[in-house]
């Protein structure tokens, strides 16, 4: 069980990681990595122009077990939506243009580029 653990974040830190790259490759400016706040974090905040954009990254090494897109629930959404709330308030953005994206990086076993799809817009502020 310790093994699968390490490896689902293994796979879950490569993810991110390529997420990022691909985000700044998009020209999008990084603003901050793994916001954490006691009801969870939001793995990637970067500005895109003047839209500050909560990025949720799911990776994953097949999709036997549904899509990584499927794993952003409405819980999930509720989740990165009192965050960025939060996020908000704090740096007091509240007037600021923002919105959420979801990156999916499926890892693939055979040493293949991974592949990423990104939603931008993908749900709305759900609180």
């Amino acid at each position: 069980m310790l093994f699968k653990k390490k490896a689902t974040a293994a796979t879950g830190h490569q993810g991110e990681a390529l997420a990022l790259a691909y985000l700044l490759g998009q020209q999008y400016a990084i603003v901050e990595k793994n916001y954490r706040k006691a009801c969870g974090e939001v793995d990637i905040i970067a500005k895109d122009r003047d839209t500050l954009v909560f990025v949720e990254v799911k990776s994953r090494t097949s999709k036997a077990f549904g899509t990584p897109f499927e794993a952003v629930d409405a819980r999930k959404q509720r989740q990165l939506s009192r965050i960025a709330h939060e996020y908000l308030h704090t740096h007091q953005l509240g007037e600021a243009s923002a919105r959420f994206d979801v990156i999916a990086v499926l890892l693939h076993p055979d040493n293949r580029p991974a592949t990423i799809e990104h939603i931008k817009n993908a749900f709305d502020f759900n609180l």
